[in-house]
């Protein structure tokens, strides 16, 4: 069941350095994943907002940490995208340097979703990530996007394949396939979401 409190997300601010980033947050879940992967897309259904994260056709859009704000201190995170070719070296290096920063020190993140296009398998680039969140105890989870471009056996079969790579690395990693065009997988993200940001549903009585 979704949780409409998600659907009041609103954004906060854009950070391009670690120093920007807001100072009275109390729990975080970041949004990761190669350019391209639908991440801006499935943030959008989520909070059922087509303008809160910007999406483009073209890859790379997202170069800043981008925070909406769910409830006073309680945020999804979208963070920028990367293993685009096109875009220059250093700002490579200012993407890796910040989202390491930004994962391996960030106190209030509680969670990390990476965000994969269900047909192609985890990238360096998702590993790197992975790493990262294994370092600083951050829980993870995957989101499997695009979940549609596939039949409904072929999705459950590369949804297997996913956990099954991941298990393999002793890597513990909860997993859901998603699809922003068929608006599925909307009940198991906001779960997810209330699990780290305390959104209970009870909450919404008050």
């Amino acid at each position: 069941m979704s949780n409409p409190v998600y659907f009041q997300t609103s954004f906060t601010t854009s950070a391009h350095t670690l120093d920007q980033l807001p100072d009275d947050s109390l729990a975080e879940v970041a949004f990761a994943g190669r350019s391209n992967s639908g991440k801006s897309s499935a943030i959008n259904v989520i909070t059922r907002n087509k303008k809160l994260a910007r999406t483009s056709k073209t890859p790379g859009r997202t170069q800043l940490i981008n925070h909406f704000e769910v409830t006073p201190g309680y945020y999804i995170v979208d963070l920028p995208g990367y293993g685009y070719a096109k875009v220059s070296k250093s700002q490579i290096k200012h993407w890796r340097t910040t989202l390491g920063g930004y994962l391996l020190n960030r106190e209030p993140l509680r969670c990390l979703v990476i965000v994969m296009d269900i047909r192609h398998a985890l990238s360096d680039h998702d590993w790197r990530l992975i790493e990262w969140a294994l370092q600083s105890q951050t829980a993870l989870h995957c989101l499997l996007t695009k979940s549609d471009k596939l039949s409904s056996s072929a999705a459950k079969k590369a949804l297997m394949q996913a956990s099954d790579t991941l298990e393999a690395e002793g890597i513990a990693c909860t997993i859901q396939l998603f699809s922003a065009l068929k608006k599925t997988g909307i009940d198991d993200a906001h779960e997810l979401l209330d699990m780290y940001l305390d959104q209970g549903r009870s909450s919404l009585d008050d």
